[in-house]
């Protein structure tokens, strides 16, 4: 009989605040279906390329069938996706002539390197030759090969927040695995996922709150409206955006990298939104509740947020300066003095 104290370590429960999945020894899984669908419409919409014979982008994400999941065992991360996916590109000749063609991608895989995907274009049968089909095979291909690293980067950042959990001396011991001969250093992931989310380590986080104002030479109707509209969005961020405009709508813009949803609206008055840079701690959102005052000549915009990572607090008021309030006045004429 072992004396007090001593014994195999793997069957000392430590000590946690939460009493969940002691020394991460437990085999846990999470399901990555949903988040991935979502992350690789999003990665894929939008992409374009050009040369001096014109410009293709793509237009339509039509199939993404498959599955993915994150399995932990023993603080040991083992990744599962398996997609097959189909989009639709769209090209513009500088003579003004437009092509639609199709994309495949029938192993985006844990079992494929980055390098071995088979990435088909053609262009649709009732379309006349063109160059801009070879420029989608090749640096269209190209694009959509990092795209693709860039999911499996986010798969390996951004989803497995939390699935690893501190000890009781606080030291999370990560170590990552696939079922694949694919090694993640030659995974290609996009500059936009560069920064390294920080591990959520389900002990509830210390936060803040805050508020900025700012004035635009414009009405509150028109001011509500920028926020709302998918078009005029994408037109102040200067990138692909997704806005669903309603009480409950989703919203993804900046590259991913701030997401969230409306859960409230009061039209020309009132917008309450669900908020969150991609690197913040898994599913912890801030509340921001944005009021349009009319001002006579101009609107005024009171921003207050709420439940910002305490050291994320700058960085916020930072992004909402330049990204929202800045990016707004200029791409719209709404300029007014700030302060």
């Amino acid at each position: 009989m072992a004396k007090w104290g001593e014994g195999d370590p793997r069957w000392i429960v430590e000590e946690r605040a939460d009493a969940t999945n002691v020394n991460n020894w437990h085999w846990t899984e999470r399901d990555a279906t949903s988040w991935s669908s979502d992350k690789l419409k999003f990665l894929l919409l939008g992409l374009s390329v050009e040369n001096e014979e014109g410009s293709c982008e793509v237009t339509e994400v039509s199939k993404v069938e498959g599955e993915a999941s994150i399995n932990n065992r023993k603080g040991k991360l083992i990744f599962f996706y398996e997609w097959s996916l189909k989009a639709t590109w769209t090209g513009e000749s500088k003579a003004g002539v437009k092509y639609t063609g199709t994309i495949e991608v029938p192993n985006l895989s844990d079992e494929n390197d980055m390098e071995d995907l088979d990435i088909s274009v053609s262009l649709n049968k009732d379309e006349p030759e063109t160059p801009l089909s070879n420029l989608m095979k090749t640096k269209g291909a190209e694009k959509i090969r990092e795209a693709l690293g860039s999911y499996v980067g986010f798969l390996k950042t951004e989803f497995t927040q939390g699935m690893i959990l501190p000890t009781a001396n606080g030291v999370a011991k990560v170590q990552s695995t696939s079922q694949s001969k694919a090694t993640q250093d030659r995974t290609r992931v996009s500059s936009s996922s560069s920064t390294t989310a920080p591990v959520n380590t389900g002990v509830k986080i210390p936060t803040c709150k805050f508020s900025m104002k700012e004035k635009f030479l414009t009405s509150p109707p028109d001011l509500y409206r920028v926020f709302l509209n998918q078009e005029m969005v994408q037109a102040f961020t200067h990138a692909p955006a997704s806005v669903e405009g309603e009480r409950g709508g989703k919203f993804r813009l900046l590259e991913g990298n701030v997401f969230g949803e409306f859960t409230e609206l009061v039209p020309d008055e009132k917008i309450v939104m669900k908020w969150r840079y991609n690197n913040w701690p898994c599913e912890h959102y801030a509340t921001i509740t944005m009021t349009f005052v009319d001002r006579s000549s101009e609107t005024e915009l009171k921003v207050e947020c709420r439940g910002v990572p305490d050291n994320e607090e700058e960085r916020t008021k930072e992004g909402w300066k330049r990204y929202y309030f800045e990016a707004i006045k200029q791409t719209f004429g709404y300029g007014a003095r700030l302060y």
